[in-house]
């Protein structure tokens, strides 16, 4: 098993040459430069883990790299070494200071060391971006159809190739990609996410991939993309459907052969990263419609998972109440807060076109409602259209066998035949529902 890249910066050649079989053989990928320049194109092309550097060098010397070698272990090496050098060097970052010959095992003992030091302050980052509050379990409840999502999610937590979450909006799609990161082996390295709706070719393409100073007007300065944050970590692209067709080749070539180029730049980068794409539209009509490459859907959803709607895990509605009010109560400073039967009723009896982020809101606002810590129905406000939605009496809870052609029967109602509408409050695509409709054999509304 490798044990990480190491980028080793030394001008002599028969050193250099020592040391990398030496760290070969430890299990270490290596990296070799003989000066400053080419050690700065080295890291930027491929990240390394840590790097060994000589201190004096043709073109400058280790102090003029350090800083330019942000959060990376440095081991400098020396035929001269001074006390007054050493404090130089660890003060401009260093984490330690060889004077040579180097004892080759003195060398191993340093850079394991300083890389368990840099996976630990990694596990600590990643540890406050992802887990700093509570983070929430998708696979709260029992209902078939969540129990055979957790075991699918399982079965796919280590692998590295991509994973496609697809579900209607407010499902909860976002909280699976961050579980499937935190539960995976890239758990101690980033997690970064990205809604792709909306976003300008541009924009998005320097979001992901950065850009160089001077590449567009208003580049003053060189940017970092998501993915070479994330590198050995995960990225989490939101809504991937709306990614726009200018971007789509560049996103393939990054996940077919891990190289990426920022805007403006010339060369190629490599990054390691684990892609968790999301969507609640219909990906295969997109394709069709020639709105999304072909190559690139069969790429993302090597591993595809699907987020069943609320509506179809009925039987979960009280547990995920009950999730969610608790984590309400401690938010709002009061003890945890509880339904009682005619506001569990109630909330079964709804068809949530929201799904999960709908019921956290109609919770939050029924809380605050609420003088004591007991919800009752009176306290519970459903959207105008939900309202119209839930027709079934408050005693009456909705099976999940509930028929499908009435239900969008109902929806259609609602929304005055308007089909665009319709799918927004289902949380699918249009070319769904119009397939839904046709399944069904209803008359196709005006869109």
């Amino acid at each position: 098993m490798q044990r990480g890249r190491i980028l080793l910066v030394e001008d002599s050649e028969p050193i250099r040459l020592s040391l990398h079989s030496f760290l070969e053989d430890q299990g270490f990928e290596v990296a070799e430069a003989e000066d400053c320049k080419r050690a700065l194109e080295l890291s930027a092309i491929s990240p390394p883990d840590a790097a060994v550097v000589d201190y004096r060098l043709p073109d400058g010397n280790a102090l003029d790299l350090l800083p330019k070698l942000k959060d990376l272990p440095v081991i400098v090496l020396t035929a001269h070494g001074s006390i007054d050098l050493a404090v130089r060097a660890i003060k401009e970052g260093a984490d330690q200071f060889l004077t040579k010959p180097v004892e080759l095992p003195t060398l191993l003992v340093v850079l394991q060391r300083a890389l368990e030091g840099r996976r630990a302050r990694r596990r600590e980052a990643a540890f406050r971006a992802s887990r700093g509050g509570h983070a929430p379990d998708p696979f709260v409840g029992t209902s078939p159809a969540i129990r055979k999502l957790e075991a699918e999610a399982r079965a796919v937590l280590a692998s590295s190739s991509p994973v496609l979450i697809c579900g209607p909006t407010g499902s909860g799609k976002g909280v699976l990609a961050a579980w499937l990161h935190q539960q995976g082996p890239r758990s101690d390295e980033a997690f970064v996410d990205l809604n792709c709706a909306g976003l300008s070719p541009q924009f998005l393409e320097t979001e992901l991939f950065g850009h160089e100073r001077g590449a567009f007007t208003g580049a003053v300065a060189a940017k970092q993309g998501l993915f070479e944050f994330a590198h050995r970590g995960t990225i989490f692209l939101d809504e991937i459907g709306d990614v726009d067709p200018a971007v789509q080749p560049k996103l393939l070539k990054v996940l077919e052969e891990g190289r990426y180029r920022r805007l403006g730049e010339v060369r190629d980068r490599a990054v390691d990263v684990r892609l968790v794409a999301a969507t609640h539209q219909d990906l295969g009509a997109l394709v069709r419609e020639k709105r999304f490459r072909s190559d690139l859907y069969f790429r993302v959803s090597a591993l595809p998972l699907s987020m069943p709607a609320l509506s179809e895990r009925a039987e979960d509605i009280p547990v995920l109440a009950r999730d969610l009010l608790g984590r309400l109560g401690p938010d709002l400073g009061r003890r945890p807060f509880r339904l009682d039967d005619d506001a569990q009723r109630a909330l079964q009896g709804y068809r949530w076109p929201g799904n999960i982020r709908e019921l956290r809101n109609v919770l939050e606002r029924a809380a605050l409602a609420a003088p004591g810590e007991v919800i009752g129905r009176e306290h519970l406000r459903f959207g105008d259209l939900g309202a119209q939605l839930a027709a079934a009496p408050e005693d009456r809870i909705v099976s999940l066998g509930e028929n499908e052609k009435n239900y969008l029967e109902r929806v259609l109602r609602a929304t005055g035949g308007r089909v665009e509408e319709a799918a927004k409050a289902l949380g699918i695509a249009r070319s769904s529902l119009y397939d839904r409709l046709r399944r069904h054999g209803l008359n196709r509304p005006r869109g």
